[in-house]
């Protein structure tokens, strides 16, 4: 099997059940947000260390479940040969748990915190960025055609997860969060 189509040479790709679509069509834009933060949550796995090893496994259930989320969007509505595969249930209760766990862990905070800190939990706030630019390719989406509305809630739920996993991050190797301060406290 080749990887290359030659479909992309005229601007368009295949979906799910073969319909051909432009690479700038809202579908096309959605998935491919999801498989930009999929690979971003592989690159930061690549930067867990000894202190943070616990969040490995659970990242790569998050890229598996991305896959099943990605299927779904580029998948059409009403294609009998291809049903939705990601049921949010589970995953989104499993994203809350996780998050609620992690919340209670870390000191709590009365004020928003700049992102940043280790490698690790720097790298865990661009995911956060990048899930909340997925999540507005899939309303786009979602305002034009039918969707997986499933998939609409756990990327939305996933964008907290990674917050408050950064934050968790930081608590793992010791590292403070930085307080945002308003700039009339400085520029007075």
């Amino acid at each position: 099997m080749r990887i290359y189509t030659k479909n992309g040479d005229q601007g368009q790709t295949r979906i799910i059940g073969k319909k051909i679509l432009y690479k700038s069509d809202a579908r096309v834009e959605a998935y491919g947000e999801v498989d930009e933060l999929n690979s971003w949550i592989g690159y930061t796995r690549s930067l867990i260390g000894n202190q943070t090893n616990e969040l490995s496994a659970e990242l790569e259930e998050i890229q598996q479940l991305l896959f099943d989320c990605g299927h779904d969007l580029a998948t059409p509505k009403n294609d009998e040969r291809h049903p939705f595969k990601f049921d949010k249930a589970k995953p989104t209760t499993w994203l809350e748990e996780r998050i609620d766990t992690y919340t209670e862990k870390v000191p709590t905070v009365k004020k928003f915190i700049l992102p940043g800190g280790t490698q690790l939990a720097s790298s865990l706030h661009v995911a956060r960025t990048i899930t909340r630019r997925a999540e507005r390719r899939i309303v786009l989406l979602m305002q034009k055609e039918e969707i997986n509305v499933d998939v609409l809630t756990f990327i939305n739920r996933l964008s907290d997860y990674f917050f408050a996993v950064a934050r968790y991050a930081n608590y793992l190797e010791q590292q403070q969060d930085t307080l945002y301060r308003n700039s009339k406290d400085v520029f007075h």
